[in-house]
């Protein structure tokens, strides 16, 4: 029965994951996301019903249009199978619970900001506006500690917000101080506090490999390395809370 669960959340996973390479092509674009027919980029043809299976059918198709033999991008089964992957150990971490639901939405959400980020430098306000909404559900299953979640949206954003005017604009981006004041909502104060730390680690870390190896610009796309703290944390966040009040005595 436990692995039956997990099969349909991988599928689930896969399923959702189509629609958010759907969602990286089209938002910056500015295309429509729901009744825009799929097709293939370079010969514009329709894509029918049963090559748009995910991840499966880009197996079976070879990785190429059926109708121009357009070799089609690795990001489609990449994000699908990556998405998967994602949903399956969220619930193994955090168990079989509605907050697991909403930890696999933000993480879907935090995955298509992430790599629209690093090719735009933008998050889409409207990835924000979700995860926001999600903050709220995720308040309202735990109203006693509403407290908590309010701080967690205050807590960061308003320190980048300070940052934001103090160098005009060139020391953080306006998307990224909405996605941490909207994942503060999810996570709460202590988390997102720990989630901040973590992204200007990574970013810190994997940037300057990136400018060493691949010549990257000395620009920093911030908002897939917090991403990756928010996503840390939300599984792990705890963990790492308790293990520091732990050998500092505290606890």
């Amino acid at each position: 029965m436990l692995l039956f669960l997990y099969i349909i959340i991988f599928l689930y996973g896969l399923l959702i994951g189509s629609f958010l390479n759907v969602c990286i092509y089209r938002i910056p674009r500015n295309e429509n996301i729901v009744t825009t027919r799929s097709h293939c980029m370079h010969c514009k043809t329709q894509i029918k019903w049963y090559d748009l299976v995910p991840f499966f059918s880009f197996i079976i198709l070879g990785g190429k249009c059926r109708k121009c033999k357009t070799r089609l991008s690795l990001q489609y089964p990449l994000v699908e199978l990556f998405n998967a992957l994602l949903y399956c150990s969220i619930f193994l971490v955090n168990g079989f619970n509605f907050v697991s639901i909403i930890y696999c939405l933000m993480t879907s959400a935090l995955l298509v900001l992430s790599i629209i980020d690093f090719r735009t430098y933008e998050i889409p306000f409207g990835i924000n506006v979700f995860i926001g909404i999600l903050g709220l559900i995720r308040m309202g299953l735990d109203w006693t500690d509403w407290v908590n979640y309010v701080l967690g949206f205050c807590t960061v954003s308003l320190f980048l917000l300070l940052l934001y005017f103090l160098t005009k604009g060139r020391g953080i981006g306006g998307g990224d101080i909405k996605l941490m004041a909207a994942a503060g909502l999810v996570l709460g104060w202590k988390l997102i506090l720990l989630a901040f730390i973590f992204g200007c680690l990574l970013g810190s870390v994997l940037h300057v490999i990136r400018m060493k190896v691949s010549k990257a610009d000395r620009v920093l796309a911030f908002g897939p390395y917090l991403a990756m703290g928010i996503f840390v944390n939300m599984l792990y966040g705890e963990v790492f809370i308790n293990w520091y009040l732990h050998i500092c005595g505290v606890r």
